[in-house]
């Protein structure tokens, strides 16, 4: 049974009740996992089941085959690995599902929260040879501290891995919730025959096809015939099956939506058996989108004016034009494009008259859309990450968290006289979140210094400045690994002490750096006086 729309007694007139209805329709959703679980092969998997593609096409195929959809930039496809989020909005029956691709790899983190900031459930993939996995762990910490409730996918039953009721308990003592399988694997890890179906008892056979690039085939049939067919194996399904019900195994709506259990399913997504039953799992248990608390604490009903956050922005995605998509989720009403808003950060007014929806690369105009739906403000450039943009009564939704550094490096052009494409693309890259370009009085605007959770957030930062500002870089490392706001006020302090520097990020705000957690506690023993925040509390 699907979850029903919250606040909907604003509801006016007809236009009230057709975002009602909208809404009711829509599933935001992030996959999200361990780097090479599986998460744009799936997604890519569901696009084809959905029929939103013709043809799969995976980063790991043979050569002259497509890339995946959702992995459109050109180091993605040289690494096949993600390192952008990417979006991708599908039908499947009734429901319309807007489908957010997460980079794995903890050195992209910043761009994985910020998409958990604006989606309503969580497809946490599990490789069912490896279990959970530390990036898994961490993500679904988010989740968890965010109250997002999770829809469990056991990914590469194709290949050896680990029992079913193993990894069952692997993802019981990692997360704390109840694991309530959906379905059941017909065949151990690397002989995956097909899926038994707990709610219905019925079984759903897979024949591979050449590649894994089309549909897979599926037969369905009663539990009779399946016995026939697979013998041993289904009896043994059927033997698990009765012990995940005598032990509170069975899926409960309810405890799912309150984020005590897990409904959790079986596939091969490169071979694609299983994922029509994902794709229908999405749709039915994924919750639709609720009211949404502004900062002041009030609630924004679904039919209220319309409200959208920004949660991303991305450059590149069209080298031909160079230009700018910030990406905002509906919260309430309905968008028309033309239509005039006010940015909550500034006050300003914007008319949404160059608007896209995205699938992957590729790009459309929109005219319409509704709470749950992404779209893309093109050009935008005054909208950054964060930004309410609002019709009517004024709202402002809380701030999306920023990850905590933990890498700085200074960068320096190699070619002086691409000054100009060298600050401009620094600030594209800031402005997505690449990586965050700070500024040191130490240094002057021509060395900025640069933040990055991790390592490959670099090398991600020194590709695009080559190819797409034509603005090479060194970067050098620095030594610090600590970082905490500080006022401005004190920043003469913290700067004139050894092992220590104070850099200022785009909105102005002051970050003390030291080199370790022994200069900080040497510094604050010398000067008690002076406050250092952490940078982020909550997404640990």
């Amino acid at each position: 049974m699907s979850a029903s729309p919250a606040g909907t007694t604003e509801a006016a007139g007809p236009v009230g009740a057709q975002v009602v209805a909208e809404a009711a329709r829509r599933r935001t959703l992030a996959i999200i996992s361990h780097p090479d679980a599986g998460k744009s092969t799936l997604t890519e998997a569901l696009a084809l089941h959905a029929r939103a593609i013709r043809q799969a096409g995976h980063v790991h195929g043979k050569a002259g085959r497509a890339g995946v959809v959702s992995d459109w930039q050109e180091m993605e496809r040289q690494r096949g690995i993600s390192i952008s989020s990417a979006v991708l909005q599908l039908h499947a029956g009734e429901h319309v599902l807007n489908v957010l691709d997460t980079p794995g790899h903890a050195d992209f983190s910043e761009d994985t929260y910020r998409v958990l900031a604006a989606v309503d459930a969580a497809v946490m993939l599990v490789d069912a040879a490896n279990g959970m996995e530390q990036q898994t762990r961490k993500l679904f910490a988010v989740c968890h501290h965010r109250r997002i409730p999770v829809i469990t996918v056991v990914n590469k039953w194709d290949r050896p891995g680990l029992e079913a009721l193993a990894v069952l308990d692997d993802i019981a003592e990692a997360t704390g919730l109840r694991p309530t399988p959906l379905n059941w694997p017909v065949g151990i890890a690397g002989d995956f025959r097909g899926v038994l179906d707990r709610r219905t008892g019925d079984y759903t056979r897979f024949t591979r096809t050449p590649g894994g690039a089309s549909l897979a085939t599926a037969q369905r049939m009663d539990a009779a015939a399946a016995a026939e067919l697979e013998g041993a194996e289904w009896e043994r399904a059927q033997e698990e099956d009765e012990l995940l019900r005598a032990t509170g195994g069975d899926f409960d709506p309810g405890s799912f939506l309150e984020h005590r259990s897990t409904p959790v399913l079986f596939t091969a997504a490169v071979v694609n058996f299983g994922v029509g039953e994902v794709l229908s799992a999405l749709g039915e248990l994924a919750p639709a989108p609720q009211a949404q608390r502004g900062t002041d604490g009030r609630e924004r009903a679904l039919p209220s004016p319309f409200s959208a956050q920004v949660f991303k922005v991305q450059s590149g995605m069209n080298p031909a034009h160079r230009d700018r998509l910030a990406f905002a989720r509906i919260r309430s009403g309905s968008f028309e494009r033309g239509m005039a808003v006010t940015n909550a950060r500034t006050g300003r007014p914007l008319v949404l008259k160059h608007v896209q929806t995205v699938f992957g690369a590729d790009r459309q105009t929109v005219d319409q859309a509704w709470p749950g739906d992404v779209i893309g403000l093109v050009n935008a450039t005054h909208v950054h990450v964060g930004d309410t943009l609002f019709q009517g009564p004024p709202v402002t939704f809380p701030p999306i968290p920023a990850f905590t550094p933990e890498h700085f490096g200074v960068a320096q052009a190699l070619e002086v006289g691409h000054a100009k494409q060298f600050r401009q693309g620094l600030a594209a890259l800031d402005a997505e979140g690449v990586v965050q370009v700070l500024h040191s009085e130490r240094r002057g605007r021509g060395e900025p210094v640069l933040a990055a959770v991790g390592p490959l957030q670099y090398e991600v930062a020194a590709h695009r400045m080559s190819r797409e500002f034509h603005a090479p870089l060194r970067i050098e490392p620095l030594p610090y690994s600590v970082v905490r706001l500080v006022d401005a006020r004190d920043a003469a302090l913290v700067d004139a002490d050894r092992g220590s520097e104070v850099v200022f990020r785009s909105d102005g705000q002051a970050l003390a750096l030291f080199t370790d957690r022994w200069r900080l506690a040497s510094f604050q023993r010398a000067h008690p006086d002076v406050e250092l925040a952490p940078v982020m509390a909550s997404a640990d």
